[in-house]
């Protein structure tokens, strides 16, 4: 399916190469480190004789397809596997164990042999590091983002056949994957041989923006059509749960992959009008892509699976991997596990290293000793029984998931109770790659507190089968089997062999719960599993278990209450008792881990609440001859129900070009991200996938532990006598100034003498491998004197701890105004912070030339500018001996538009003083700790309305919380006041701002950059007078909206205003009026879930607030062959703004797409460039581009007139050799940007976006669950000079953020 394959004889006749081998010392042949893009070619010899493998690169072949395969031997790829095992197991073999260190494994086709692995070393590292396939990303290193998936593939004995499963390679152990066939994203399809279907479709449907999630996407999908070529949308969405997307939304991904769904890609009748999308007509085009066009699936043209690796069922060897700190054991039998489990008590036992993998990396926990039973038959098995079935200790979640679901299709319903409450759980467990992994018993076995399973283990009574050498015994989970945090009843020396799942019986019923922030991928605030037999023929409990998660320190069961339920009738009383006995059972302190105590508590009730309704109802239905049982009132059914979703479906409308627009002009056409199908083949370089460069060296920062404290002492001794380890940076080092920051210079490269918050950089270790330095960074003690903390708005409020005088914006007669109102309200709003959680982290590679201080900064910056001022700063050198680098960045969301320099810098110092380039791509942990994130607000307001709803005066105090410097935090507030009144004209309106001075890390630019906190506050005080008022919200909403000639309360004009037509066009296209009476209709008919609809307007002012951003330079390059090198100031995080770029100079040129590059933004090529923010980055760039192109074009207008006729390449030669200059540079600043804040007049924004949202979402009352129902959005752009084009852009997007 990759194109043609390489015919059969010339294949046999080239020479055998060998196996490609690797060393703890490096690779003994090289050809690995360009290993980037396919499988190469397999050939598949009679079993006997030898299996050959084509060692070409990777970039010239393509592996043998399952068909060709299938052709050339006769049986489909599963059937070979069970074949090959077969005919090992007749022709028979030695059972003895020797020790062996060698690690046998496949990547991409290729086989691989590795000597002496460490323990610790992870797949991705080793993929990254070792073998070059950057493809594969590192985003959070826990598991829970995705962006680190790949597929494994191996022979499963048991079954017969060869399994695929999706894992993540940040957990993995290079160790645990001996056996296995490893395929990556490069293995799948590239650029320069053919796109996989599935790295197409993610392409060409706008489903990749920033892209650094999108191999995790392509290879989630990829393993799900090997296993089901046809699968559902339920099973396309439930493959994406561990999948995380920042910036692009689930919407394009999945209405890409939705085309491989058996069901119909339509809308689903989501259309305007609720038409179908395939029905909407006029100038208005749902159509993004067109799946006709795509490249088919064709499930026989996938890569083989390596026979060899199916021709023994199991390890001959016990495997042993000595580390620097750890030793890694895989017997091969349950005797050898059980006497190297006595013999070490205290080792762990590793099958998918989800929660051991977590502690070592982020707890610092070290595990000296770790044993890997998962090829241990004993621990590998599923067998049914007369009481239940029972599980092998190491059987996978996703296994036991399986299983459970076809045993209650096959089983009467009442059998399979605790089967259905197990599935339930596992719906919501982690994400399908850690499913894929996680072991049963190693859930059970973890004993952690919040685990989704083990409350429901211990409810149901499920037994364990233990054994140390010479014993066995039985035990069943019961509250006393945990006996501590983190602890059980089973001895150090014991394993745990399996667990036996019961089936039930008649009148035995089992429920499970769990809620968490939010539904998929997420660990639980509290869950509970519940258990109840009743007596036979009646309606009296004869036994029962309640048993929670998240109630303690341990996996709570709930004995008093159940002993006292015991004998009681099902009933109201039974209920009120209940729930009672649950209040004094279940006390959690008020300082409890975790807090949200209240929530904790009333959520235990719940659940309650809810199993009684649901067993209720059961025995209403199940024994309604037998006996009489309260009936569940219609009103309260609702609470009995299991979180459901409904299958998504959307349309997405926009404005289509004129008719009578050339097709070679791309500017309004849904053009497909330049760099879309680089970014689902990896083939996108992110700033960590540099290639490695000689005597490269790496660096970890050495931070506070304390928000504010003297720094008494630091002892590195340790870290400096630690393996690999080269120097230890602090203050002194510098060889420039250490004084930062941005809008002031009030910070520092490292703390000098005191911190300021936790997370305050201190020093760095530098060493030679990543691992090394972050190692000996932990090493480095730091010893404080503690001065007191500022953390709170309140507690800056009561220090009067600000950075800047306060900010003030007055417009009308503020008195005057509340004379006029009606009526008065006053309140306050708070609003917490934000993680950015930009999939990348920061990352910066500096690379010193040696000569004249010179030095290359590669970043993941929004800012190469301000990255090369303030590099240059530190290491006191001119700004024109510092090149910043930015090929592109994984995000950014304002999180890089100036924290991205507290690494720059100290990478740039650890560069100067070792003569070596440096690297350091933060971890996630250490980027959340030190970098920020968005401003948390305190507002207040008094606000005076009439009887008609029509605002006449607000009054607002606005604080915020900037943290432990200034940073951008007054501009912030700056756009937080200008937005304080969001899309409303209020006459008579005062906003005051403070800056709070606080010992948090430093808080920073974000999506919005305070207006939407300003906007917050505002839609907060509006709601308070509508439920003042009494009148209805839509009418009170659209009676205060700006209207043309408007002028705001910071004195601009209002020029070509839709906010009310897209208001007017947003109530009808979602039906509000009539979704409204719905919704009125299903609050009054459930009493437990309650539906909520609200439309809500925005209004955005477009440009800097610091004026002098507001400018913009491109240099564009016309090459003899009449290609085009475009540079410019913008900085590519996802955006779109280097395809934009390109758009404009193809229109402008008049030559395709195609003709025109942009390689990457420098500070070499376009100097002083803003930051990339402040959603200006496509008008300003895109004028200084358009300027420039103009300017080449009236170059080479003489030689176009002389020759009429002639082609783009025609002209461009003949001006190059009439010596015409094909290189030309544009500048742009906006215009009439010229606001005075002390007089409040001028004009702050060059125009305004305007939006309209309407949304209905359902909450249930007990838990607080909730979804979106729907949504339907509109957006508008003001027509400006400088946007000749109107823009009245509608999106309705219903039923896809559930």
């Amino acid at each position: 399916g990759r194109g043609p394959m390489p015919s059969r004889t010339a294949e046999k006749n080239k020479p055998v190469p060998e196996t490609i081998r690797t060393s703890a010392g490096g690779c003994v042949i090289n050809c690995v480190i360009n290993w980037t893009r396919n499988y190469s070619c397999i050939n598949i010899l009679p079993v006997h004789n030898t299996i050959a493998w084509d060692c070409e690169e990777l970039e010239q072949g393509t592996g043998p397809t399952a068909s060709e395969a299938t052709n050339n031997d006769g049986g489909s790829e599963p059937d070979r596997g069970a074949e090959t095992a077969r005919r090992m197991n007749d022709g028979g073999g030695s059972s003895t164990t020797s020790e062996s260190n060698e690690l046998v494994f496949y990547v991409n086709g290729h086989k691989v042999v590795e000597r002496n692995v460490d323990p610790e070393l992870n797949l991705i590292t080793y993929l990254r590091r070792k073998l070059g396939l950057t493809g594969t990303k590192l985003g959070c290193g826990e598991g829970g983002c995705g962006s680190c998936t790949v597929m494994v593939s191996k022979y499963n004995a048991p079954q017969g056949k060869i399994v695929h499963i999706a894992i993540n390679a940040c957990l993995a152990p290079l160790c645990s994957l001996h056996r296995t066939a490893i395929t990556t994203v490069e293995g799948i399809g590239s650029t320069a041989t053919r796109l996989h279907p599935v790295q197409e479709r993610i392409a060409k449907a706008h489903g990749s923006q920033c892209g650094f999630c999108t191999p995790g996407m392509v290879m989630s999908m990829y393993t799900l059509l090997r296993n089901h070529p046809n699968p559902t949308l339920e099973e396309i969405e439930d493959t994406l749960q561990g999948n995380l997307c920042r910036c692009t939304g689930y919407r394009p991904i999945v209405e890409g992959y939705r085309t491989f769904a058996q069901t119909s890609s339509c809308c689903g009748g989501a259309g305007v009008d609720w038409r179908c999308c395939k029905e909407q007509s006029g100038e208005k085009s749902p159509k993004l892509f067109e799946p006709s066009d795509f490249l088919p699936l064709d499930p026989t043209q996938e890569p083989i699976f390596p026979p060899q690796l199916a021709l023994c069922e199991s390890p001959r060897s016990t495997l042993v991997f000595r580390g620097e700190r750890v030793t890694w054991i895989q017997p091969t039998t349950l005797e050898e596990l059980l006497a190297l489990k006595t013999k070490h008590p205290e080792a762990r036992l590793v099958v998918g290293n989800t929660e051991v993998g977590i502690e070592m990396k982020l707890k610092n926990i070290l595990y000296p000793v770790i044993l890997a039973p998962a090829h241990i038959p004993e621990l590998n098995f599923t067998r049914h029984t007369d009481t239940g079935i029972v599980f092998g200790a190491a059987c996978s979640l996703s296994h036991v998931g399986s299983v459970l679901k076809e045993a209650a299709r096959g089983l009467p319903g009442y059998r399979t109770e605790i089967f259905r409450a197990v599935l339930e759980q596992l719906r919501w467990f982690a994400g399908q790659q850690i499913r894929n992994v996680a072991a049963v018993g190693g859930n059970i076995m973890t004993a952690s507190p919040i685990s989704d399973l083990n409350p429901l283990f211990v409810a149901s009574g499920c037994l364990l089968t233990l054994a140390s050498s010479g014993t066995t015994r039985v035990l069943k989970m019961d509250g006393a089997f945990f006996t501590g945090y983190r602890k059980t009843a089973v001895s150090p020396q014991e394993v745990l062999l399996s667990v036996e799942i019961p089936f039930t019986r008649k009148g035995e019923y089992c429920s499970a719960y769990k809620q968490a922030q939010r539904r998929e991928d997420d660990i639980a605030i509290v869950n509970g599993g519940m258990r109840v037999v009743f007596r036979e023929g009646s309606s009296v409990v004869e036994e029962m278990g309640l048993s929670y998660g998240g109630m303690g320190p341990t996996t709570v069961s709930a004995v008093r209450t159940c002993q006292q339920l015991l004998g009681r009738q099902w009933n109201a009383e039974l209920l009120h008792v209940g729930c009672s006995l649950l209040v004094s059972e279940l006390a959690l302190s008020p300082s409890a881990p975790g807090g949200m105590v209240q929530f904790r508590r009333t959520l235990s009730l719940s659940f309650f609440f809810k199993f009684y309704l649901s067993v209720l109802q059961k025995l209403g239905q199940d024994f309604q001859e037998a006996f009489q049982v309260e009936p569940v009132s219609p009103e309260y059914v609702s609470a009995t129900e299991l979180f459901h979703k409904d299958p998504p479906s959307s349309v997405q409308l926009f404005q289509g070009v004129p008719p009578d627009q050339v097709s070679s002009d791309m500017v309004g056409q849904p053009l497909p991200h330049l760099s879309s199908f680089q970014q689902a083949t990896g083939e996108a370089i992110y700033c960590d996938d540099l290639p490695r460069l000689e005597r490269e060296l790496y660096l970890a920062l050495v931070t506070s532990t304390e928000a504010h404290a003297q720094i008494s002492s630091i002892d590195s001794s340790q870290a400096l006598q630690m393996a690999g380890v080269t120097c230890f940076l602090t203050a002194k080092d510098i060889p420039g100034s250490n004084v930062t920051g941005h809008v002031t210079l009030d910070e520092t490269v490292f703390a000098d003498g005191v911190v300021t918050c936790v997370g305050h950089i201190i020093g760095a270790v530098v060493a030679d491998t990543e691992a090394h330095a972050q190692r000996a960074a932990k090493a480095v003690k730091v010893t404080y004197t503690k001065l007191e903390p500022i953390i709170t708005i309140q507690d800056a409020i009561s220090h009067s701890s600000y950075h800047v005088p306060p900010l003030k914006l007055e417009y009308g007669d503020i008195e005057g105004g509340f004379e006029q109102a009606d009526d008065i309200i006053e309140g306050e709003m708070h609003i917490g912070g934000q993680e950015h959680f930009y999939l990348e982290t920061h990352c910066t590679v500096a690379v010193p030339s040696g000569e004249d201080g010179e030095m290359e900064i590669f970043s993941s910056t929004q800012a190469p500018s301000q990255t090369q001022i303030l590099v240059a700063k530190a290491l006191g050198v001119p700004a024109n001996r510092i090149v910043c680098r930015v090929k592109r960045l994984g995000g950014g969301f304002g999180g890089k538009a100036s924290r991205n320099t507290l690494l720059a810098t100290v990478v740039a110092v650890a560069a100067h003083k070792t003569k070596c380039p440096v690297r350091c791509a933060l971890t996630r942990d250490v980027d959340m700790l030190v970098t920020g994130g968005r401003n948390p607000f305190l507002g207040r307001y008094k606000v005076g309305f009439q009887k008609s709803g029509k605002i006449v005066a607000a009054d607002l105090t606005l604080y915020c919380n900037a943290g432990n410097s200034l940073d951008l935090s007054s501009s912030i507030l700056m756009v937080a006041l200008f937005h304080m009144s969001n899309a409303y004209k209020i006459p008579n309106i005062r906003g005051v701002g403070h800056v709070c001075k606080t010992n948090l890390p430093s808080n920073t630019a974000f999506r919005g950059f305070g207006g939407p906190q300003g906007m917050l506050i505002a839609e907060t005080w509006m709601d308070a007078v509508i439920r003042k008022s009494g009148l209805p919200a839509d009418q009170v909403r659209r009676l205060n909206l700006y209207k043309e000639g408007d002028i705001t309360h910071f004195s601009q004009k209002m020029e070509d205003v839709n906010i009310g037509k897209c208001w007017d066009e947003c109530v009808e296209s979602s039906f509000y009026h009539s979704r409204r009476k719905a919704v009125d209709e299903f609050n009054r008919q459930h009493r437990w879930k309650k539906r909520g609809l609200a439309i809500i307007p925005t209004m955005f002012g477009i440009s800097f607030s610091l004026t002098f951003f507001n400018q913009a330079a491109a240099l564009v390059h016309i090459y003899t062959d009449g290609s085009v090198l475009l540079t410019h100031g913008g900085t590519e995080m996802g955006q779109g703004l280097h395809t934009k770029m390109v758009q404009v100079a193809s229109k402008v040129l008049g030559i395709p797409v195609s003709r025109i590059h942009i390689c990457e933004t420098s500070t070499n090529t376009v100097p002083n460039t803003s930051p990339t923010a402040a959603s200006a980055s496509s008008d300003m760039n895109g004028m200084a581009v358009k300027i420039a192109c103009q300017t080449l074009l009236e170059r080479l207008e003489p030689f176009k007139s002389a020759n009429p006729t002639g082609s783009w390449d025609q002209w461009v030669s003949s001006a190059y050799m009439g010596r015409v200059g094909l290189s030309a540079t544009g500048f742009y600043r906006t215009p009439d940007l010229n606001h005075n804040w002390k007089e409040n007049r001028g004009r702050p924004y060059n125009y305004f976006t305007y939006g309209v949202a309407s949304s209905e979402v359902e909450v249930d009352c007990l838990t607080g669950d909730h979804k979106v129902r729907t949504t339907d959005r509109g957006a508008g752009v003001a027509t400006q000079p400088l946007k000749p084009v109107p823009m009245c852009n509608k999106i309705t997007c219903r039923k896809e953020l559930q």
